[in-house]
């Protein structure tokens, strides 16, 4: 198999260096050129014909959101994976990057005491998504895995009655945040049930994400807060580097609950975490949703979901930037629906139809049946 061709595009000569070091260390990649900034690396593009580049931000000339646009705008389907801040302002320009047709992003080394430290965190971060991108095999501490995925299989046979939702989980990453751009606001105002959503997102970006997604939607959209009941059509993102839970009192009010227990799936905050929660809460009453994203974290939340009655709905490979944690979900047999990005707003409203609101006014125990 022919190594990967990247670009490096960065004004910062120590960042090419270094990132250009990390890439050209493993035998997988080829870095084949780099670029000061967008107008340089549009006009190397049809030269080099990289198989993925690397993207700056903030570039005098042309920046990382304009350059974004412009290769877009060439038709090409390059990847581009974002080098961000972790910064407000960062995290702004990185929404704005993905929204103009970026893949993903990474975040730049910050208060690290060596180059070597700087290195190792570019390693762990870029070259996993490089490979998961391209759909290459994925080796690393990061846990990531994107094998050649077999076909799906069909829906595991239910042990018991299917139930009727009563809160709305849905679990996300690598593309996820457009893939969510279109599925939040296509979501009615009326929604019968809470949604609580995690995806994996850096502290700072978690909260921009949030608003960005409130400003599109009819829904409200937070950054998850410790102790806010469960109320429907809000939805509520996990923060970075937090996981979200569902915590049930003996009155039956569901409120939300933050953690910083470990990584789950290499990963804070981790889908399967939140998903168990809602099954326990909820008495197996969830429906679950998994959209684009590397690795496998919500595979395990998704069987317990299935097993306890519930329903769950995963994203296809054709419409998935990486088919890694949907495509998990299907190869187990989990998923009741495996579905293109622009049917899973429809497909959620469908099976919430004529759902009932559950909250501290209702009689349901704990634990018991609805």
């Amino acid at each position: 198999m022919n190594p990967i061709k990247v670009m490096v595009v960065d004004d910062s000569v120590v960042v090419r260096k270094i990132v250009t070091d990390v890439l050209s260390a493993d035998p997988d990649i080829d870095v084949v050129g780099t670029a000061v900034n967008g107008k340089v690396a549009l006009g190397k593009l049809e030269q080099l014909k990289p198989d993925l580049i690397t993207m700056d931000i903030e570039m005098p000339e042309m920046n990382g959101i304009e350059a974004v646009r412009a290769i877009r705008g060439l038709r090409s389907r390059v990847p581009i994976i974002m080098f961000s801040t972790l910064t407000e302002r960062g995290a702004t320009a990185t929404l704005d990057a993905l929204s103009a047709g970026a893949n993903d992003y990474v975040t730049k080394p910050a208060n690290v005491g060596s180059v070597a430290q700087s290195m190792e965190s570019v390693r762990e971060q870029l070259i996993p998504k490089i490979k998961a991108l391209l759909g290459r095999p994925v080796t690393s501490r990061s846990g990531y895995a994107a094998p050649p995925p077999p076909k799906p299989k069909p829906a595991a046979p239910r042990t018991g009655p299917g139930k009727k939702p009563a809160v709305l989980v849905i679990g996300s990453s690598t593309g996820g945040p457009e893939a969510l751009a279109r599925v939040i606001p296509a979501l009615p105002a009326n929604l019968p049930v809470p949604v609580l959503l995690t995806q994996h997102m850096p502290p700072v970006f978690t909260r921009q994400f949030a608003q960005r997604l409130d400003r599109l939607s009819a829904l409200r959209v937070v950054e998850a807060v410790d102790g806010t009941p469960l109320q429907p059509g809000t939805v509520h993102l996990a923060p970075g580097d937090h996981h979200l839970v569902v915590r049930a009192n003996a009155r039956a009010a569901f409120t939300t609950s933050l953690n910083q227990n470990p990584p789950e799936n290499f990963c804070r905050p981790a889908v399967d975490p939140l998903f168990r929660s809602a099954v326990a809460a909820y008495d197996g009453a969830v429906l679950g949703v998994v959209l684009t994203g590397m690795g496998a974290d919500g595979r395990n939340g998704c069987g317990e979901i299935r097993n306890a009655g519930g329903t769950v709905i995963v994203q296809d490979q054709s419409t998935s930037v990486v088919w890694g944690m949907p495509g998990a979900v299907a190869q187990a047999g989990y998923a009741d629906e495996v579905l293109p990005l622009d049917r899973i707003a429809e497909t959620i409203q469908r099976h919430l139809a004529g759902a009932v609101p559950l909250n501290s006014a209702t009689t349901m125990a704990v634990g018991g049946r609805r």
